[in-house]
């Protein structure tokens, strides 16, 4: 078993930089991929980022590439999502996932209860 707990969400403002981290504890966290994913109320659930077991191949959505980096901290078990030029389609509740590493959902294992996110003009 995996527990996940995310940080770091809060309210910002339209531009801002914001770093969320994700804590694992249990066993195998070099083993597992991680993700990101995100939702805003009334909306789907939408991909955001991932990063492998290694951390040698990431993996960002059109809708952030280029703000977004994803990181790990398999020292610290920690994976970070790191955003800048928020905007506020960038509003939701930010979740982080542990499994094999990509865009669906259904590959993932464990999830963490997510951190709310909120950027506003």
């Amino acid at each position: 078993q995996v527990y996940l707990a995310e940080a770091g969400g809060g309210l910002v403002e339209v531009g801002d930089s914001l770093t969320l981290s994700c804590s694992a504890t249990g066993n195998g966290f070099r083993r597992y991929g991680f993700g990101w994913f995100r939702q805003a109320p009334g909306k789907d659930r939408e991909f955001v980022a991932a990063i492998n077991s290694s951390g040698g191949t990431k993996w960002v959505a059109d809708s952030v590439r280029g703000r977004v980096t994803i990181s790990r901290d398999n020292a610290k078990n920690m994976v970070y999502l790191q955003m800048n030029s928020l905007e506020l389609e960038d509003t939701g509740v930010y979740r982080c996932a542990a499994g094999k590493a990509s865009s669906i959902e259904a590959n993932y294992d464990y999830w963490g209860p997510g951190t709310q996110v909120t950027v506003s003009s």
